[in-house]
């Protein structure tokens, strides 16, 4: 998300030009870091999941992935992403228009 905030600074100049506030940045890059670790959290637990389901079919055991297992993992996910995009939504930010759009 750092590496994001940094190749976009010329658009986040142009939306804070526009009138967009401090707030709909922040907003922007948390949703955005919210729903990339959410995508790879499912994604996660279906190859978790599927993964379990071919090795207990090749012992011959009952697949068994407790729900809360796969609702942790999802929601663990979600916790470390907004933690993860918290700082850079913070820092995109406090960009101002001029300084984000110069490029220094």
């Amino acid at each position: 998300m750092v590496i994001s905030v940094l190749e976009r600074r010329p658009e986040i100049g142009l939306r804070r030009a526009l009138g967009a506030t401090r707030g709909q940045i922040r907003t922007q890059f948390v949703t955005e870091s919210l729903l990339l670790s959410l995508i790879g959290g499912l994604g996660g637990t279906v190859l978790g999941t599927a993964i379990t389901a071919a090795y207990a079919l090749s012992r011959d055991w009952p697949t068994v992935v407790p729900v809360w297992a796969s609702a942790a993992g999802i929601g663990c996910t979600l916790v470390i992403g907004m933690i993860a995009g918290l700082y850079p939504a913070v820092r995109a930010s406090r960009l101002s228009p001029t300084e984000a759009l110069s490029g220094s």
